[in-house]
């Protein structure tokens, strides 16, 4: 027997299931390099920008973590809203 207790499902959590490196990819396709630096100003995304260097960062920074995951979001949101038809 072990310890290890089933997560939940969380059907209403748009954050459930995915991974920190899909957020950064997804970001970085989004938005550019460029961009996502001046949304999130580290260091990562500005001075010779990779995921590796992203990922080994935002591990270690709980802040910065919290705003990819805001930032996430909000172009989650976007597209949605694009994807609507106009009334």
């Amino acid at each position: 027997m072990t310890n290890e207790t089933p997560l939940p499902d969380q059907p209403r959590n748009p954050l459930h299931g995915v991974t920190l490196e899909a957020m950064v990819r997804a970001l970085e396709s989004h938005f550019g390099w460029a961009d996502l630096a001046q949304r999130i100003p580290v260091r990562c995304f500005s001075q010779d920008p990779s995921v590796a260097s992203s990922l080994k960062f935002l591990r270690k920074t709980p802040w910065a973590r919290e705003k990819v995951e805001g930032l996430y979001l909000f172009m989650l949101r976007e597209k949605r809203r694009a994807m609507q038809p106009p009334h």
